[in-house]
């Protein structure tokens, strides 16, 4: 049975008691929210060791972190490493997107070491196994892909990345309107040029009952990917990605039907007045599905800095109400990221999701920068440094620049906090 019949039936799962816990929140909301879809928990009970996670309304906004191999470069070794940092910087979620070695082995290290929830794409593994063994991605054939999806379920995969709205009519839509980048999605472009090719409609389309027959078997949650995303701020909000968005919201209600979790896949590339424009028409049209959006990035020229261009469109959708960041590192445009870029990006979209739910009012966030502040009056570091986002540095970079005195070197002697706890002492207002 899957967290979302559970909650219908008025079953609180262990995993949905776990949430409350962790978000200060009461079981019952928790349990509403899954019953409704407005909340997911990727858990699938193949996966041992997962600490559940909940996504959507009402709950703090979370991160997902994407690690895996290219063609070009990657190990076990190095994914590993990359999973351990990601984690350690405080990712709610992981998605493997290997496309290169041994896609299966991968995949099975990476759940057997993780906590946290681990999502995949399924449809790369598929290409891919097709381009091996008959030289095509064009050659997969319906049933390799639905062998995929199954096998990565049996595996212990807690969330996939499924491109069931690229169908016919939106490719024609893309077509017809021409865009400045086209296709920028590699699971969209991997289905499209078969779609294509084969002059048929897209097979997660045209078989979503089956796909939905195996997520609700494994209470896999169904990530609906935007295949049709926008890779540039000239193509964002167009009719080919809504085309795509309006399809997805139907496969929505399709999936509650059948008793399956679903969120919804985001831009992209949007600029910054678009954003809150683009939350809310998912919002409506998904039904208050989950929305996970990728950054989305508000500018398209800082290559090697698009993890604070990431988190600058984060922060105001998360605001807007989407709920879940995938991180956007510095190699993003560039190269395949390292452990150093994973931090980096973690970190951004932290920043971004702790600052959007301080504006959409999420319980406990703002009382957490409340203690900053007033350890901050204190001039207590070592209880800022333990409060901040991320320790470890607030520490490092104090310790470096540290003063002769009980002020940060930035005043040094000049301190204002210092020199008004001098001068007006108990005349100040306490908080």
């Amino acid at each position: 049975m899957t967290q979302l019949e559970m909650a219908r039936r008025g079953e609180l799962s262990p995993e949905m008691a776990q949430v409350a816990r962790q978000e200060n929140v009461s079981p019952e909301l928790v349990m509403q929210g899954v019953a409704e879809g407005t909340i997911v928990i990727p858990a699938n009970p193949v996966h041992k060791g997962l600490a559940a996670c909940g996504i959507g309304r009402g709950l703090k906004t979370k991160v997902n972190a994407n690690i895996g191999t290219s063609s070009d470069y990657g190990s076990l070794t190095t994914e590993l490493e990359k999973l351990k940092v990601a984690i350690g910087a405080g990712a709610d979620a992981v998605m493997d997107l290997s496309t290169g070695g041994d896609i299966p082995a991968m995949r099975r290290a990476i759940i057997a070491a993780s906590p946290v929830a681990i999502g995949t794409v399924p449809v790369y593994q598929a290409a891919i196994s097709a381009i091996r063994s008959q030289g095509a991605i064009v050659r997969m054939t319906v049933d390799e892909l639905f062998a995929a999806i199954e096998e990565q379920a049996q595996d212990g995969v807690d969330f996939i990345t499924v491109h069931c709205g690229t169908t016919q009519a939106a490719v024609n839509r893309l077509t017809e309107q021409k865009r400045t980048a086209d296709v920028v999605s590699r699971g969209g472009a991997f289905l499209i040029a078969w779609m294509l090719h084969n002059q048929r409609e897209n097979p997660l389309y045209e078989h979503y009952d089956r796909l939905l027959e195996i997520a609700r078997r494994y209470d896999v949650t169904l990530s609906l990917g935007d295949g049709l995303r926008p890779g540039c701020l000239a193509d964002a909000t167009d009719r080919a990605q809504i085309e795509e968005l309006l399809t997805i919201g139907e496969l929505v209600t399709r999936a509650r039907k059948a008793g399956v979790q679903a969120m919804v896949e985001g831009p992209g590339h949007v600029p910054l007045n678009q954003i809150e424009a683009n939350v809310h028409l998912q919002k409506s049209v998904c039904q208050g599905a989950p929305f996970y959006v990728l950054g989305p990035l508000v500018t398209d020229v800082a290559a090697g800095y698009d993890h604070i261009t990431g988190a600058i469109g984060g922060a105001l959708a998360a605001w807007a109400g989407a709920d879940f960041l995938c991180y956007v590192t510095p190699a993003e445009h560039l190269g395949l990221p390292d452990a150093y870029d994973v931090r980096e990006g973690v970190i951004a979209s932290r920043i971004a999701a702790h600052a959007g739910d301080i504006a959409k009012g999420i319980k406990d966030a703002a009382g957490w920068d409340l203690k900053v502040s007033l350890a901050r009056k204190k001039l207590d570091w070592a209880e800022q440094a333990r409060l901040s986002l991320d320790p470890q540095l607030a520490e490092r970079v104090h310790r470096k620049h540290a003063s002769a005195g009980e002020a940060c070197s930035m005043c040094g002697e000049y301190c204002a906090m210092e020199l008004m706890e001098k001068t007006l002492g108990s005349r100040l207002p306490k908080c």
